[in-house]
């Protein structure tokens, strides 16, 4: 398991991600999708500073793709969206004082601002697809492919650094070719910067990220991250 990187400066696009604890269920049925969509627009209210580029939601973990605009502003915004959720998440499920659901704090991730936005995008996007949970990625509901809007109407989702080609959808289904999908997991699975050599090699220099860029043994993959 990667080590949690260090909060990024503002500005630079992160990927972020968590799981249920012990890859349990973090959504049962649509209504509890419905409810995380909407609390990520209630989200994005109590801390405008961050921008939310794309998300899936998967049964047992999350993939946001989020923008801060200064120092702190991460941190603030997946503070009140975990806590909210947790919260929410154990009424209603009357477990209170039953242990962690989350495994632990989220992971995030830093992505270069150009055509590797787009190969993370898609990634995150085709996730139902490569899972088998729908033959296309666009009727999965729950995510910034099948639902740029909240259930209760409010718009998501920000611009990002690059325009969506007008063929997106059929992009997002086609399957990525191994070498992309490879690096978007070795990001998630070492905890690394996601982009091109040089990029990366200064944003873990510059973040204190160097430790994911050494070489080690075949790592592990992490549970239910396709």
């Amino acid at each position: 398991m990667p080590r949690i990187a260090r909060i990024a400066p503002g500005g630079i696009i992160q990927h972020v991600l968590n799981r249920g604890n012990g890859r349990m269920k973090l959504f049962h049925k649509p209504a509890d999708y419905h409810a995380f969509v909407n609390l990520l627009a209630d989200t994005a209210e109590k801390v405008p500073g961050v921008r939310l580029l794309g998300y899936c939601l998967m049964p047992n973990h999350w993939h946001l793709i989020l923008r801060p605009s200064g120092r702190g502003e991460l941190s603030a915004y997946m503070r009140w969206l975990s806590n909210t959720h947790v919260r929410r998440w154990r009424q209603h499920w009357h477990s209170v004082g039953q242990g962690h659901v989350y495994q632990g704090r989220f992971k995030s991730f830093p992505v270069q601002d150009d055509a590797h936005y787009h190969t993370l995008l898609r990634y995150v996007e085709a996730n139902p697809l490569r899972a088998g949970l729908v033959r296309r990625a666009e009727r999965w509901r729950w995510s910034s492919l099948g639902a740029p809007n909240a259930p209760d109407g409010r718009p998501l989702l920000a611009d990002g650094p690059l325009p969506r080609p007008v063929d997106w959808v059929a992009i997002v289904n086609e399957a990525l070719d191994p070498a992309p999908l490879a690096a978007a997991r070795e990001s998630v699975k070492r905890g690394r910067p996601f982009g091109e050599p040089a990029w990366v090699k200064r944003t873990a220099d510059r973040l204190g990220l160097g430790f994911t860029l050494r070489g080690r043994g075949r790592p592990r993959r992490e549970a239910g991250i396709r």
